[in-house]
Formats: structure tokens, C-alpha cells, sequence
């Protein structure tokens, strides 16, 4: 297998694969994150059957792309089946004649279900009157569209409520991973330049793929971003379509927090759309959550109903920020822009929120359970206040404050900048009240 990293999925899936239970397989994950890969390298494309469903199509023609694929795999001459009843039916008698371990990998599931096409109704008959009931299936349903699979699929409160089996939500790449990624295509890059480019476009296989060997970061990110042909500078127009239904409304949501600082509450998101709070809107942040184009935290101290919104994909931020309204400066000549500087910071503020996991493994507290969060404070009269980029509320009564710099060379901590997290330190204390170990990690 080919695969780098996703070392939880390849176990999981190996799990599915020893178990003779019947399994049924939810995988998805944002657009090109590489969910599609990862299933056809695991099981090295050797299917019992396979068939993926073709974008902004009809019923009429998802039928006939079926069929060929019945053919297919099956050696077989099959008529067009007249509904999905009759197309799930003619691939359970098909299956009914193969022995041993069955793998049925249905991929893009969302594309198949077309405006009144009962698809589902189709796939609900497949599964519950038949196939839940067969010891060595294995059916393995992907799709990009978050809203689709979690609403229609996942929390399907009809006859596929709580049929699948297992989730599998396909995370980007981690800095390791992608170091890993780049290194089996022979790019040799530091880590310093790793970090840069995973700022832009963050751990997305298909971006990735985009990396040129023998050009620095800064000049793939020229050539991939601001290109008139690169990959990256028109991809934001085709993300939010292929992912959401009415992708419009996402689309605003993620402008908004942008205009509001890349973070913000959910008052102050319905303010600036000029919207009243509702479950719809609720329903569509949820999706661009579960997708990770967004991530929530509460304030460390502060009320749920405080939550915070951060846009967390990086390529969307980069575009938002960079690459929309960019004209013909170069990306080569604006390292030292002070825009770019404030972005790489809290770009980099971001990878250390997405390594959490590893940092505490680093501070040796991986089997702690913990909290993570930040912390803001305007000063008052008596008080000076603060901002914490990152805290880690451990339960063992002990809290880590980070303070996080972006720096090429090793950050060196003076005298006056010593004071500074001395202050910081106080201050959290003082306004928070705890009585719990704090320390202070830089």
C-alpha cells in the first residue's frame, strides 16, 4: 500500500476487514482531502463491486452509470434498471453468488441522489432486507458532501437510523504527515518551509500534490496560488458547491467571520448577516464543523453561549486573505508585508490548535484529559489584562499557557519579554480566580 499516514483509518479499516459482522462504512471528509484514495489503496482497487456517482447528473443517467458498472463487475449484460429499487435489487442477486468476503465501495453516494429519485429508499432496502444480514459485507459509502452524508445518511432518522455501522471522518494531514507526503515525492524541504506551506494550504493531499521539487515554498506558493494556471487560485469556487447544498449560505457564513476577524460569536455572525438566530443557521454551521472549515471553542471561564467561530481551513483563509482580490504583485516580494506577517502568526497559532495532540504528547500529558481554549481580558483600573494564545486545562489541576511565536530562528526570551509572560501570568490568575497549578510554556 502507497498510503501515508492515516495510521488510526488503516486500523480501523483492517478491524472492519477481520470482523465477519456485516459493516456499514459512512467515510467523509472535506473535498480533496483524499478519502477516495485511501479506500481504493487499502483494498488495492480489488472490489466486489465498485461504482461512484456522477456530479450535477439525473436519475435517468446515475441509473445507466450503475448499470455499466453492474456490467462491469459482474461480467454481465444487465438492462437499465427502471428505479433504484430495481438497482439495488439486481446488485444484492449479483453478491448472492459470490463467496467469501464481500466488498461493495460505493463512492460520491451524495451525487447518486438526485432530486425525487428515491435513492435512499433504494439503499435502505438493500441494506435492511438484506444486506445487515450477511456476515463477511463489507459496504463502504464516501462522499465530500458533509450535509448530505450527516443529514441524509448518518442521523437519518428514517429506515437508516442508526444503520451505519461505523464513521470515518478523514482528516487532513498533520505537519508529520505532510513531511512524510512531500518526502516520498523526493521533496526535500526544512520544516521552517514545510510549516510555510502548510500555513497556505494546510494538510490537503490533492494541495499538496501541486509541490514542486526543487522550488522553495515561497515559490510554490507563488506558482500554485497566483499563477493565472494554478491549482489554488481558483479552487475556492468550486469547494463550498461541491461540499453543501444551498453552498451559498455557507459561503456567507465563512465571508462573515472572515470580515469579523477570522473569529467570532454567533451574535455577532447573525448581526452582521442581519439574520435572526434559527436551527437553520445552526444546521449549517454545524456542517461547515463537521467539514473543518470551522472550529468552535468557549473562552476559557466564559458561558457555552459565548462560543467562539475560528475559520480553520487554511487554504480558505490564505484565499480570503491573499488570493481573491489579489492583482499582479508578488507573493515572492511581500515576505516582509507587515498583513503578512500578522497572518503568518496566527496561521501559526492555528497548526498549533490542529497539534494539540502532540504537543501534549511532547509535555508527556497524552493520557491527561483536557480542555483547550484561549483566553482574553481588556485591563481595567486596578488590573492590566491579557491574552492567552493557547491554554491546556488539564484535569489534573494544572493549566499550561502558551505563548505562541512565529519565528525562523529560535525565539530568544529577554528580560522585558520575561516580565511580559510574568504579567500575563498574574493576570490570568487574578482574573480568573483558579485554584489550579498554572504554568507558563513558550
Amino acid at each position: 500500500m502507497k498510503i501515508i499516514g492515516r495510521f488510526f483509518e488503516k486500523t480501523l479499516l483492517q478491524q472492519i476487514v477481520d470482523d465477519n459482522k456485516p459493516a456499514f462504512v459512512a467515510v467523509y471528509g472535506r473535498r480533496r482531502v483524499g478519502k477516495t484514495y485511501l479506500i481504493k489503496e487499502y483494498f488495492n482497487n480489488n472490489f466486489t463491486f465498485y461504482a461512484t456517482g456522477l456530479a450535477n447528473s439525473n436519475t435517468q443517467s446515475q441509473l445507466i452509470n450503475f448499470s455499466l458498472a453492474l456490467n462491469q463487475s459482474f461480467s454481465n449484460d444487465f438492462e437499465v434498471p427502471k428505479s433504484w429499487l430495481e438497482a439495488f435489487f439486481l446488485l444484492k442477486k449479483q453478491l448472492e453468488k459470490k463467496k467469501g468476503k464481500k466488498v461493495v465501495f460505493l463512492d460520491e453516494l451524495p451525487w447518486f441522489d438526485t432530486k425525487k429519485s428515491e435513492f435512499i429508499t433504494g439503499l435502505e432496502w438493500f441494506w435492511n432486507s438484506w444486506a445487515s444480514s450477511q456476515e463477511n459485507l463489507k459496504l463502504i459509502v464516501c462522499g465530500s458532501s458533509a450535509s448530505w452524508m450527516l443529514n441524509k445518511l448518518i442521523a437519518n432518522r428514517g429506515g437508516l437510523h442508526n444503520r451505519v455501522t461505523h464513521r470515518m471522518k478523514i482528516e487532513p494531514f498533520s505537519l508529520y504527515e505532510t513531511e512524510l507526503f512531500l518526502e516520498s515525492k523526493s521533496i526535500k524541504l526544512d520544516r521552517y518551509q514545510i510549516t510555510n506551506l502548510y500555513m497556505v494550504m494546510g494538510g490537503i493531499p490533492y494541495y499538496l500534490e501541486q509541490v514542486n521539487k526543487g522550488m522553495s515554498a515561497t515559490q510554490n506558493i507563488e506558482k500554485i496560488c497566483f499563477d493565472k494556471n494554478g491549482l489554488l487560485r481558483t479552487e475556492f469556487n468550486y469547494v463550498f458547491a461541491s461540499l453543501f447544498n444551498n453552498a451559498a449560505f455557507h459561503e456567507k457564513i465563512i465571508r462573515t467571520i472572515f470580515e469579523l476577524g477570522a473569529r467570532a460569536t454567533r451574535e455577532e455572525i447573525l448581526h452582521k448577516m442581519n439574520i435572526g438566530s434559527s436551527g437553520e443557521f445552526s444546521k449549517k454551521i454545524k456542517e461547515l464543523e463537521e467539514s473543518g472549515f470551522v472550529k468552535s471553542y468557549v473562552p476559557f471561564g466564559a458561558n457555552k453561549t459565548k462560543k467562539i467561530y475560528a475559520i480553520s481551513d487554511y487554504y480558505t483563509l490564505f484565499y480570503l486573505k491573499f488570493i481573491e482580490n489579489s492583482k499582479n504583485s508578488s507573493w515572492l516580494s511581500k515576505s516582509n508585508n507587515p498583513e503578512v506577517i500578522i497572518w503568518n502568526g496566527l496561521a501559526f497559532e492555528q497548526i498549533c490548535w490542529d497539534h494539540t495532540k502532540s504537543i501534549k504528547k511532547a509535555l508527556g500529558i497524552d493520557g491527561v484529559y483536557t480542555e483547550t481554549t484561549i483566553w482574553n481580558k481588556k485591563g481595567t483600573a486596578q488590573n492590566k489584562g491579557a491574552q492567552i494564545d493557547l491554554i491546556i486545562d488539564r484535569k489534573d489541576r494544572t493549566i499550561n499557557l502558551f505563548e505562541i511565536k512565529y519565528s525562523i530562528n529560535e525565539y530568544e526570551i529577554t528580560k522585558s519579554y520575561d516580565e511580559v509572560l510574568r504579567n500575563k501570568l498574574t493576570a490570568f490568575k487574578t482574573f480568573t480566580k483558579t485554584r489550579k497549578s498554572v504554568f507558563v510554556m513558550s
